[in-house]
């Protein structure tokens, strides 16, 4: 009886591991209909009883439901089922990608060889499995929606053929793009090139495209700076058009629009910015009233007043969303008539400008607050440095007014963060550039008091704009639509993750409340300053958050500890600041609340923008850092691990914040495999372990421009 019983279950398990394989090859084309002999020849199952098994096999998934019989032997993959998921995909290095599902937790695996014609981005059909027991994975079924139709990549001109092929990077592209003679439009071989998917035919192994723009001999910096925004679809300039629009704009201070503002021109005005801006979105004002209060205004660049909805003006920084912070350039939202000229706030000039006047005490508690448009004259401008050398040695003009300025933002910041506002405080690289825009230095961007000073006056500022259009008088929500910046709760698994691995280092965290979770993080984010392990806690803490993102639905903004916040602050470069300022006129004029759906498609199109633009700058970051470690190939240096995956492991360098690969197929010493849990690389017979964390010696041995990586080896 048991024998029996256990050769049943063998038999069982077979036929659910042989119906996973007839699936797998099944959805390789899921519009084709199959009988059971092509379906045993494309799984290589020859033997009569091999064939006997696959109908067995087949029977079961018709029973599932996961197949379906068109006519009496001939069987198609059933798509309208549960087990079909649609999803957006995104690819890694290796080829192998994750299908992200809205309201799913966790992203779903697909390997290379089950990704079918997806490419990176695209919104797919997903069949879903549980691979040999493990996780669920699934299966490329069907392209939804291409993300876009062109793509960066490699020419190569097959010698004396009259056809070539484009070549990317795996990420990109899994396959070559074929191109005909009479679509090479001048490529040479081996050029950068952008080229246009024309189409991808059922069954063929390539897509086929033609070649849109040359843009030049891969590894040139102006060639690979464009080669970043064309993978992102960002622009690099502004049609002629829109220019025009720009260049008509009345740029005049004239009396009749001065009128229905409120004049500030007399009361003490500044920007201070980073020493080499030209676009100045916001500025300050600080005066003692009689009554004993700080009247303190800020004050920002009104450029709804210039950019009306429905101009060409208007529909290009809505398309743009966002001005884009490349390496050695900006990329901006708006032409640089407006941008660097009509609206931003120079010293000495009259601006008109959007504003949030706010009437303190010395504890910097609010008496007063008005909404609404200016028009300022700024009497000076600063760079952080020079505010800096005012707070630290207490000399200089505007010093008075710039110390009582910091005085009420450290009582701000200490508020805020007594009130659950998480307190990262990383430091950005920067690069000094030569003339032909190669890196000579490295230094990082360290946030100071000066830096701290504007942030909290421009926190302020979003936050009580934000709820002056939420709540009403009675603190009660309005439910007016307006466009929020939020930022969602950590994602509980991760941050238990996280508190037992600090766990191993001694640190305590928590997780009782919302509360304690951000007291628990701040704290750990201190204690670890200037220990080892400091960067790497920091990285993981920052990836136990969620992402902000701008919506209508205001839960809340958590890293900050705001319940209503929004970005009001830099209509230069941020379209929903825009979209803000337009909403803010339109209740104070008593409008009333307008269509929600419009302004969370804006939400969702202005977020999806940032994203790119976020990723566009890692880029250019990431090709700058290579650029300056070319010259330090052979060279050694002590680097801390600062990612594991199942393929290898990163370092960065502490004093120029390079990143290197190493390659586990590389370590010859041993055969390591990754421990995720404890975010480790372990060798099996040694025990030779690799944390994150880590200090470890390594040598640069490649730099490759082209595909931005740097390879490093192993010092012993």
């Amino acid at each position: 009886m048991k024998n029996k019983k256990n050769t049943s279950h063998k038999n069982e398990q077979k036929l659910l591991d042989l119906g996973r394989t007839i699936l797998r090859f099944m959805n390789q084309k899921t519009s084709k209909i199959y009988n059971y002999k092509q379906i045993a020849d494309g799984i290589d199952y020859k033997n009569p009883r091999q064939r006997e098994l696959v109908i067995q096999a087949l029977h079961r998934l018709q029973a599932l439901q996961k197949i379906k019989e068109t006519e009496k032997g001939k069987y198609i993959v059933n798509l309208n089922i549960e087990g079909t998921l649609t999803g957006v995909i995104d690819f890694n290095q290796s080829g192998n990608a994750y299908v992200k599902v809205e309201g799913m937790p966790d992203d779903i695996f697909v390997h290379q060889k089950n990704v079918k014609d997806a490419l990176q981005g695209d919104k797919v059909l997903l069949v879903t499995y549980n691979f040999k027991g493990k996780k669920v994975e699934g299966s490329v079924a069907e392209v939804l929606e291409r993300a876009k139709d062109t793509f960066v990549g490699i020419f190569q001109q097959i010698a004396e053929k009259d056809f070539g092929f484009v070549v990317f990077e795996k990420r990109t592209m899994n396959t070559d793009m074929f191109i005909s003679k009479n679509h090479f439009n001048g490529a040479q071989d081996g050029d950068k090139v952008i080229v246009k998917m024309r189409e991808w035919r059922p069954g063929s192994k390539n897509p086929e495209g033609e070649i849109v723009t040359v843009l030049g001999t891969p590894g040139d910096h102006e060639t690979e700076i464009h080669a970043i925004l064309a993978e992102y679809g960002l622009p690099y300039n502004f049609e002629p058009e829109v220019e025009h629009d720009a260049d008509q704009i009345d740029r005049s201070i004239n009396d009749e629009e001065v009128a229905k503002r409120w004049d500030m021109r007399d009361i003490c005005t500044f920007t201070i910015d980073p020493k080499d801006a030209k676009d100045f979105d916001d500025a300050l004002s600080i005066q003692k009233l009689e009554n004993g209060l700080w009247q303190i205004g800020v004050h920002i660049a009104d450029v709804s007043h210039y950019v009306k909805p429905g101009t060409i003006l208007d529909d290009e920084a809505y398309k743009r969303a966002t001005s884009v912070y490349l390496v050695d350039r900006v990329v901006p939202m708006l032409p640089e008539v407006l941008s660097n000229d009509v609206c931003s706030l120079r010293p000495n000039e009259d601006k008109f400008t959007f504003s949030a006047v706010f009437e303190l005490d010395e504890d910097a508690k609010i008496h007063k607050q008005w909404f609404g448009r200016t028009v300022i004259h700024s009497d000076r401008r600063f760079s952080y440095e020079e505010a800096q050398e005012r707070i630290e040695t207490q000399e200089g003009d505007l010093t008075a007014e710039i110390l009582q300025l910091d005085k009420l933002a450290k009582i701000l910041r200490a508020e805020r963060i007594r009130n659950g506002a998480i307190t990262f405080d990383r430091s950005e690289v920067r690069f000094n550039l030569d003339e032909n825009s190669k890196p000579i230095g490295v230094y990082f961007k360290v946030s100071k008091d000066s830096n701290h000073l504007i942030e909290e006056f421009m926190l302020l500022a979003n936050k009580k704009v934000s709820e002056f259009i939420s709540l009403n008088k009675r603190n009660e929500p309005t439910g007016n639509t307006f466009i929020y910046r939020i930022h969602d709760d950590p994602d509980p698994a991760k941050l238990t993750a996280l508190r037992d691995f600090v766990g191993t280092f001694g640190y305590k965290m928590d997780l009782a409340n919302t509360q304690t979770v951000a007291q628990s993080l701040n704290r750990l984010l201190s204690d670890v300053k200037g220990k080892g392990e400091e960067n790497m806690i920091e990285t993981l803490a920052m990836r136990s958050m969620s992402k902000a993102v701008y919506s209508t639905d205001p839960i809340g903004h958590y890293g900050l500890g705001f319940e209503y916040y929004s970005h009001f602050t830099s209509p230069i470069r941020r379209y929903p600041d825009l979209i803000a300022h337009r909403l803010l006129q339109h209740y104070l004029d008593g409008g009333k609340s307008p269509n929600r759906e419009e302004v969370e498609t804006q939400s969702k199109h202005c977020s999806a923008m940032e994203r790119l633009a976020s990723e566009a700058e890692r880029e250019s970051i990431k090709f700058m850092q290579v650029k300056f470690m070319e010259d330090h190939v052979g060279e050694v240096f002590t680097g801390v691990i600062s990612g594991v995956a199942e393929y290898g492991f990163w370092v960065e360098i502490p004093e120029n914040g390079a990143e290197g690969m190493i390659k586990l197929r590389d370590l010859v010493d041993d055969s390591y495999s990754l421990d995720a849990k404890n975010y480790a690389i372990i060798g099996s017979r040694t025990g030779n372990t690799f944390r994150l964390g880590d200090e470890v010696k390594i040598k640069v041995v490649k730099a490759n421009l082209i595909a931005k990586q740097l390879d490093f080896k192993i010092v012993e």
